[in-house]
């Protein structure tokens, strides 16, 4: 499953903020250097979506706010369930892709 996030780094507080159009919005208080801000987010979604960060691979975007990750073991539904965000329906809409790799 895959993953579309806009990345808000230098943020106060880490956290899933919600969605911003086809994405979910994520706020980490790393900085946007080294890897540090994709190491935050990868380490904030395994432990909201209950997966080994090992689990998620950022595929696109390692120097660009708009990235997409890519999950294993996870299906939408049951993202959507854990991240708190929608039913499942709407999964494509809420950042959640289901194109195979």
């Amino acid at each position: 499953m895959r993953l579309r996030i806009k990345a808000i780094p230098n943020a106060r507080q880490s956290g899933i903020v919600g969605l911003i159009g086809d994405r979910l919005k994520i706020k980490v208080n790393a900085p946007a250097e080294d890897g540090k801000a994709n190491q935050a987010i990868c380490g904030l979604l395994a432990r909201k979506l209950g997966l080994k960060p090992r689990d998620l691979t950022l595929e696109h975007g390692h120097t660009d706010p708009e990235k997409t990750f890519r999950a294993e073991g996870i299906g939408p539904d049951q993202a959507l369930a854990m991240l708190g965000l929608a039913g499942p329906a709407e999964g494509d809409q809420a950042g959640l892709g289901t194109t195979p790799p």
